[in-house]
């Protein structure tokens, strides 16, 4: 197809800060990636935008398979809180409130709709 350029899954960004290898990144309001190495501030890099990673959530938080994660931007991780944070993906393995787990598994790309 003339009109292909890739597959979507890695997406080069130039993020307007630097971003460690492993470490979320919200780009505009809707384009969320994991940067596949360290990337320096306003320089391109590769971000994985679908498929499943272990990334920081906050400490002291349980997650359910299935539930919505949102990007905390301050912080560096997901959490559960909807209110002004951008939905980045669902949790595919439960993580129960553990002393010194602050990372959780989700796949990238998929956002569920809130309920109405």
């Amino acid at each position: 197809m003339k009109t292909f350029i890739q597959s979507g899954d890695i997406v080069t960004i130039t993020p307007a800060a630097a971003v460690a290898a492993g470490v979320g990144y919200l780009a505009g309001s809707g384009l969320f990636g994991v940067a596949m190495n360290d990337v320096a501030i306003s320089t391109p890099g590769e971000f994985l935008t679908e498929g499943i990673v272990t990334i920081a959530k906050t400490d002291s938080l349980a997650i359910a398979v299935g539930d919505r994660v949102f990007w905390d931007p301050t912080n560096k991780c997901v959490n559960k809180t909807s209110t002004a944070q951008q939905c980045v993906g669902v949790c595919v393995e439960a993580v129960a409130v553990t002393a010194g787990l602050v990372t959780v598994k989700i796949k990238l790309g998929q956002y569920l709709p809130v309920a109405t």
